[in-house]
């Protein structure tokens, strides 16, 4: 292994909590030096993100509570995979499901860790412009605003931080990025 110096080794594994979205365990390591540790690791199935613009190239957004805020945020849709799903599927489901919109083209743009120190979630990014009328199916539990937007308006809502998640301001950056290199 790349970088054995570096490695914590796994002496033991106790389950915590299992739940809907996310389990926690307690991770006793031996750290490199020898000495032992504890680590408390949230596992996450994963997820997926979808950077969508609209024939008139506005910014697919959604308005959202959020708990653990305490706040209503501006996101780009996401959500998270199903045990053995696809990312691919799972992102032209969350799509539809959240915008009403669909797609027959999404392409990847990459796949990040959103929080490596303590939670092992990865994030796949999809882009579209390929958007076709669909139909929202939201979950029982879940209540959003769709917004379509102007990347001159998102960049608003990161300085105002109504943009406040780290895949959002990806992907506006993302877009900004896309936007300058066309020139």
């Amino acid at each position: 292994m790349k970088n054995d110096h570096l490695y914590e080794k796994t002496i033991e594994t106790k389950s915590i909590y299992k739940g809907k979205i996310i389990d926690l365990n307690l991770v006793d390591v031996e750290l490199p030096n020898g000495e032992k540790s504890k680590r408390e690791i949230v596992n996450h199935p994963g997820a997926v993100a979808i950077i969508a613009l609209t024939p008139d190239e506005k910014l697919l957004l959604l308005r959202q509570f959020r708990k653990p805020l305490e706040r209503t945020i501006i996101e780009i849709p996401a959500g998270k995979l199903e045990k053995g799903e696809d990312p691919l599927d799972a992102a032209v489901r969350e799509l539809e499901e959240e915008t009403g919109y669909k797609t027959n083209e999404l392409k990847h743009i990459t796949s990040f860790y959103t929080s490596p120190g303590f939670a092992d979630e990865l994030i796949h990014l999809y882009y579209t412009d390929q958007l076709l009328p669909g139909q929202t199916n939201m979950d029982d539990d879940e209540f959003l605003d769709v917004l379509e937007v102007t990347l001159d308006e998102a960049l608003e809502f990161v300085e105002k931080e109504e943009v406040y998640d780290a895949k959002t301001v990806f992907a506006i950056q993302y877009l900004q990025l896309k936007k300058c290199l066309k020139g």
